[in-house]
């Protein structure tokens, strides 16, 4: 049998005429076991990876830039602005003569990094929270979680709406914007993982011998929640991308010459009575393929690192 303390595996000794014990695995080796013979979840881990390379090296492949204007589709976008390989225009062209495959690449690394980078600051922001309020209890834990009850009783995305129009509408408030108002879930996810790691024996141990508090939070509670953060950080991401494209598509976040799916979704759903379809199948396509990509690899991940979870 195999016990884990703190972060070492000491293994007991099997009883005599059992043979020898079998090599030791880690939780983490086991988790990737499980995780493997998950084909949902690795098929969209595949997806993701394609998506990822769309987003980072389609403009070498593209015969036209983003910002350029084909000025012979102006006036007949309708008629001769659909995909085509003879043009190079492969996705067709937008309403002013812009070429669909560079702003939907365009548009998917935008999409992506406000869905990684909201999710990584509210997941920094929400464990360190959390951890904290949850290792030192009591009166602190008490007041930084009524903040937390506060905070989620504002109206969200009238908080991340109010944000941009104080602020300014660019991607850089996006970022900071979508990041630091969705950390709160995060941070009770946190506690309450902290409220039961604290009571562990390495922790206790690393008490008795008079680890400093900040210490025992970033070396032994954060790792050991890092599970937990892992899935829900897939989980999260997904939301910072509906969050992002919602505010595109109202015209609140990103601007001209920039884009991101939300905002070629809302052109594209604006063209629709002049039979353009395929300015807003594209962008749909890959918004849709990503979230339910993430949603999968959420759920295989999930599984693999709690599979008493199910």
């Amino acid at each position: 049998m195999t016990l884990l303390f703190g972060r070492r595996m000491f293994r007991e000794p099997l009883p005599p005429g059992t043979g020898d014990a079998p090599a030791g695995r880690s939780l983490w080796h086991d988790a990737r076991a499980r995780f493997v013979r998950n084909r949902a979840a690795v098929a969209s881990l595949v997806v993701l990876l394609l998506v990822t390379l769309f987003a980072l090296f389609g403009d070498f492949v593209a015969a036209w830039s983003n910002e350029e204007i084909d000025w012979s589709m102006l006036g007949s976008v309708a008629e001769n602005g659909a995909p085509s390989l003879a043009n190079g225009h492969w996705f067709g062209v937008d309403e002013l003569g812009r070429d669909l495959f560079a702003r939907t690449v365009q548009g998917t690394r935008i999409s992506l990094m406000v869905g990684i980078v909201g999710a990584l600051i509210s997941v920094v922001v929400g464990t360190l929270y959390g951890a904290t309020a949850g290792y030192f209890g009591g009166r602190l834990d008490g007041v930084m979680m009524r903040v937390v009850d506060v905070l989620m009783a504002i109206p969200y995305m009238f908080v991340l709406i109010l944000f941009m129009v104080v602020f300014g509408r660019s991607i850089l408030m996006l970022f900071i914007g979508i990041g630091l108002v969705s950390w709160l879930d995060m941070a009770r996810i946190a506690r309450g993982q902290t409220l039961n790691i604290k009571h562990r024996e390495f922790v206790e141990a690393a008490v008795a011998i008079g680890v400093r508090p900040r210490r025992i939070i970033l070396r032994h509670i954060v790792p050991n929640l890092l599970g937990v953060v892992i899935v829900y950080a897939t989980l999260l991401v997904p939301s910072m991308i509906i969050y992002e494209s919602f505010i595109s598509f109202l015209g609140l976040g990103v601007q001209e010459p920039d884009t991101s799916w939300g905002a070629l979704i809302n052109d594209g759903a604006s063209q629709m009575q002049y039979g353009t379809l395929w300015q807003l199948l594209f962008p749909l396509f890959f918004f849709v393929v990503t979230l339910f990509s993430l949603f999968f690899l959420g759920d295989g991940l999930r599984d693999a690192l709690d599979p008493n979870d199910r």
